[in-house]
């Protein structure tokens, strides 16, 4: 076969002991890694996180070279999208807007979100999440999951937050005008722990975008991509979503890729 392809014998021994160049063995290296960082966060990554972890960890290397890497690795983000039913709309009142879409803050306990969202179980129909946002570190500082869209859901979850977090008074809480958060008994706990209540415009989502940003997170990397038995196997994967996932490992490019957790801890050492 040299003879004919006009090869010295030497050359084509020595193909056989060819050794990959240093840029092939960092692109090993550099796959090997995502593959990890995509399993940790059980297939959420997409790129641009893969990307951002890798920059936090040291390693130089463009977000095209890892979207290039993942491609030819066949890694991808495993996170669904699907339709959440709404409720029937109501007449409601309009009531004042404090926020008005003013989503910057200096610190944590400044300005927190808030929303009801549904989570379908087999055996127990629809149930309802109900969470709230601190805007500064973006964690969810409480929720309350129930079988029931009720008043007391969204106190509970008010409750949670207000007792780990301990804030100052003055914290503007932004809602809906859904019933539950216009009922004197949430507006009697708003008062009580001295906070200054902000209610979205009727039919302008966007006035509290980012609690509806996290329900959407939740949905995609979460609720659409299981089917759970019933309430209890719900609660507990939403517990584990919330606290063992997105409050500590969840990075936001909105706070310099940190996680909720290093965010508001940063606060607290800077205070």
């Amino acid at each position: 076969m040299c003879r004919v392809l006009k090869v010295p014998k030497s050359t084509y021994y020595q193909s056989f002991h060819k050794k990959p160049n240093v840029y092939e063995v960092e692109n090993k290296k550099i796959t090997q890694r995502i593959c990890v960082i995509h399993k940790e966060s059980d297939g959420r990554y997409g790129a641009p996180k893969i990307h951002a972890q890798l920059l936090k960890e040291g390693v130089k290397v463009s977000i095209k070279r890892v979207q290039r890497l993942m491609k030819k690795a066949g890694i991808r983000s495993n996170i669904t999208k699907k339709y959440r039913p709404t409720p029937t709309q109501k007449p409601v009142e309009e009531r004042e807007n404090v926020l008005e879409q003013d989503f910057q803050t200096t610190t944590i306990h400044e300005k927190w979100v808030a929303d009801i969202t549904y989570i379908h179980t087999i055996h127990d129909g629809w149930c309802y999440l109900a969470s709230v946002l601190d805007l500064h570190s973006k964690k969810i500082v409480g929720y309350k999951f129930g079988r029931k869209m009720t008043v007391d859901l969204v106190v509970e979850a008010l409750d949670h937050a207000v007792q780990a977090q301990k804030p100052a008074p003055g914290l503007i809480i932004h809602t809906d005008l859904g019933t539950p958060y216009t009922s004197e008994t949430f507006q009697e706990k708003l008062k009580k722990h001295e906070m200054i209540p902000s209610f979205s415009r009727k039919g302008c989502p966007y006035d509290n975008a980012c609690i509806e940003s996290f329900h959407a997170t939740l949905k995609k990397e979460e609720v659409y991509r299981t089917r759970y038995e019933n309430y209890e196997t719900a609660r507990v994967a939403l517990f584990k979503y919330i606290e063992g996932w997105y409050n500590r490992k969840h990075i936001h490019s909105a706070i310099g890729f940190l996680t909720p957790e290093e965010c508001e801890s940063m606060c607290r050492a800077a205070s």
